[in-house]
């Protein structure tokens, strides 16, 4: 090895000894599926809503004539099929699993698809857990599928780890909430990102505000957003700020987001389009 070695095989023609090739470790696709472009909506706390803004960015992106489709990998904590208004389970054939097609024609694959009951806890541990979400990539027949948008659990344990590792993830999404922390919480996932060499496409701040119904007046109950200083800090655009909508939260309790007609996340659609 030479002394001058930066341990960086990509930039170096040296070719010594510890040259270090690349290694493709991305799952194969069942072979009956097609995938074009995989987006992962993540964060690195929970409770911030990315379940929401993967259900909003794939019903934006169908209704702009793409066919999507969500794979659900918060295996513990499953919310997608709620949000779309789906009960019926997965079915499978000799050749794998068949994803759940919604009322729009969104596809998608959840544990919740797979249970007896949904109320049923998955109570697995974490080797468990990431086969599964590899499952759903592997054994699942995605048909002809423009944009497959993850729902992440949060943080940077096993899960995000495996879909970073084993699906060829062409950037992601991060969502976050106005509070102190939003600084530090958002470093972990930009670092995690960084680390794995996936492109980053922007940040997405939900609760952002209330909208007075009568004045039109943004409260921001949470105190001032930091999101701007926040995408700067960490050289990303600002692709929205997500109010706290009754009517977004309605739809989701009755299983009909995609009757909401709110166009909020048409940057981020941008974004993903030009991918």
């Amino acid at each position: 090895m030479s002394e001058e070695c930066t341990h960086n095989c990509d930039s170096c023609a040296a070719n010594c000894g510890s040259r270090q090739e690349k290694v493709d470790l991305h799952e194969k696709l069942n072979p009956m599926s097609q995938v074009k472009k995989v987006i992962g909506v993540v964060s690195g706390k929970g409770g911030v809503g990315k379940s929401l803004v993967t259900s909003m960015l794939a019903v934006e992106m169908n209704r702009r004539g793409f066919h999507t489709a969500v794979l659900d990998a918060d295996i513990t904590g499953p919310s997608i099929p709620k949000i779309f208004g789906i009960h019926e389970k997965a079915t499978g054939s000799e050749f794998g699993l068949h994803p759940v097609t919604s009322k729009g024609g969104v596809e998608v694959m959840s544990i919740n698809l797979l249970l007896d009951e949904e109320t049923m806890p998955v109570v697995w541990r974490g080797p468990i857990i990431a086969n599964t979400v590899k499952q759903f990539w592997t054994d699942v027949i995605w048909t002809n599928i423009d944009y497959m948008f993850v729902d992440m659990p949060p943080g940077t344990g096993d899960v995000p780890l495996t879909v970073f590792q084993s699906l060829p993830v062409d950037g992601i999404i991060i969502v976050t909430s106005p509070q102190d922390l939003v600084s530090m919480i958002v470093g972990k996932a930009v670092n995690m990102a960084k680390m794995m060499n996936v492109p980053i496409l922007g940040l997405v701040e939900n609760m952002s505000y209330i909208e007075c119904p009568d004045c039109k007046k943004k409260i921001e109950i949470f105190g001032q957003s930091h999101a701007e200083q926040v995408a700067m800090q960490y050289h990303m655009p600002l692709l929205a700020r997500l109010p706290l909508d009754p009517q977004i939260a309605q739809a989701c309790d009755a299983g009909e987001f995609e009757s909401y007609q709110g166009a909020r996340l048409a940057q981020a659609a941008d974004a993903i389009q030009v991918l």
